[in-house]
């Protein structure tokens, strides 16, 4: 019994002939087939990238979101590094000389001359004791 060979060999084959269509499309790079494969494989990969940095933004904004609000001054220092006044004791980079551009070429240390912090003030941990209606 022949299992689909025509007398001949595989050239005059049905299964021979699939055979060579295949390796031609694989070896003259698909044609048509293969440039719908090649931007069906290019648009998911650049969808499963959305997701992947998607879900990264979502989880940096939930822990940005369920972070304190810090103190910060104007100046950018942190509250600690003021006074009761509002005297801010950090040193800073000062700009000493500029070029023709005006761009800072030298610098040197100074302390912070701002006076005030503005920002948010963290809450004040309080204790109350429970109001009880003893009557």
């Amino acid at each position: 019994m022949r299992c689909g060979r025509v007398s001949g060999g595989w050239g005059r084959s049905v299964v021979g002939w699939y055979v060579w269509a295949i390796a031609w499309v694989v070896l003259s790079g698909g044609g048509w087939w293969g440039n719908r494969f090649r931007h069906a494989m290019r648009t998911r990969h650049e969808r499963k990238v959305e997701l992947i940095s998607a879900e990264g933004e979502k989880q940096r904004a939930l822990q940005a979101a369920n972070r304190p609000p810090e103190a910060i001054c104007g100046c950018t220092h942190h509250l600690a590094k003021h006074d009761k006044q509002g005297k801010c004791h950090e040193v800073v980079q000062a700009p000493t000389a500029w070029d023709a551009e005006k761009k800072p070429v030298s610098y040197e240390a100074r302390p912070c001359n701002c006076q005030q912090y503005i920002g948010p003030r963290p809450l004040e941990t309080l204790y109350a004791e429970d109001i009880v209606d003893l009557s």
